[in-house]
């Protein structure tokens, strides 16, 4: 029988490359879907033939023990989060229910099914915030600068917590910023290489971003994904940070794409002081050594070929017609 896989937050970016990793190696993927009037599945409609979707949500303690009591997986990964730091300001009590408390509902539903699950928790670097220590590693104390943040502390040690309480095979991997053409339009990178294509094409006269000077470790998430998948195959549980060791700024990155369309960046960014955060993160850049280490883990993309990748992904699916352009958002 092939090994049976829960994803929740399939529908994103992270969701969509895991369920091809897995995939590939001969798993049966099932993706936890919230009821929606309009469902956003474009990340996996090239995957919809091979992927079960079933309907549940982490707000829903018993739509989540129903779920996985019906499918049985063997390894539960937990994708599904208030992801966009900014909005977590707008909305953060809601930011806690999805990040913090729904990852105590999906760990309390596998100890009162089936406790030999193998979970998996996304954390982030966001929780390390205002920086103790460059570079972030596993032990470096977490002190966040965010709603969203404070929520992802909170999901992580909630889960250290029912590892060491419980016996759970539970893993939290801490992810660096990790991006794709796959990534949302509101985060700075898409924002970034979306606008340079548009600009490009003629369907744009500027691009307004915040803080040009913070700094981040960014990564491909195709690479990350991989790295999660290889947590829940070592045979302890444990939490790894998941990083290149790089650090680049938002200036850099704009460079970056606007040197891969020929175009001075100069001329098109302008400074506007409603993307600018209540409580910056100015520099973030992790210790991967661990994960070198101990799960064999090391990045494939650097991050000029990220910045082209995507660059060059939204020059082409801005070409395409109207209708198709608007199904890739």
């Amino acid at each position: 029988m092939p090994t049976r896989a829960l994803i929740t937050g399939i529908t994103g970016q992270d969701g969509s490359y895991l369920a091809e990793w897995l995939l590939e190696r001969g798993y049966e993927v099932y993706g936890v879907v919230r009821r929606s009037s309009a469902p956003n599945l474009w990340r996996i409609e090239h995957l919809l033939d091979r992927i079960q979707l079933k309907p549940a949500d982490l707000l829903d303690q018993l739509s989540l023990i129903r779920l996985i009591d019906e499918i049985r997986p063997r390894e539960l990964y937990n994708l599904a989060a208030m992801s966009f730091v900014p909005a977590s300001w707008d909305q953060p009590l809601l930011t806690g229910e999805y990040n913090a408390q729904g990852v105590t509902r999906a760990l309390e539903a596998i100890r009162q099914v089936d406790p030999t699950i193998k979970f998996y928790q996304a954390s982030s670097s966001e929780m390390f915030g205002k920086v103790r220590e460059v570079p972030q590693s596993e032990l470096t104390p977490f002190y966040p600068r965010s709603p969203y943040g404070v929520s992802k502390v909170y999901g992580h040690y909630i889960t250290v917590n029912y590892r060491e309480s419980y016996n759970l095979f539970a893993c939290s991997g801490i992810l660096f910023n990790h991006e794709s053409p796959r990534r949302g339009l509101e985060f700075v990178t898409r924002k970034v290489t979306d606008g340079v294509a548009r600009i490009k094409l003629g369907l744009a006269s500027e691009l307004r971003l915040g803080n040009l000077e913070a700094r981040r470790d960014w990564g491909f998430a195709g690479d990350y994904v991989r790295a999660m998948w290889l947590m829940l195959q070592q045979p302890a549980p444990d939490d790894f940070v998941v990083a290149t060791g790089e650090t680049h700024s938002v200036r850099e990155l704009v460079e970056l794409a606007f040197n891969r369309v020929g175009l001075d960046w100069q001329q098109f960014v302008k400074i506007d002081e409603r993307f600018l955060r209540p409580a910056e993160v100015d520099l973030l850049i992790g210790n991967p050594e661990k994960a070198r280490a101990q799960l064999g883990w090391s990045p494939s993309v650097s991050f000029r070929q990220l910045v082209e990748m995507m660059v060059d992904a939204d020059l082409q699916r801005l070409s395409r017609p109207a209708g198709v352009v608007a199904r890739a958002q």
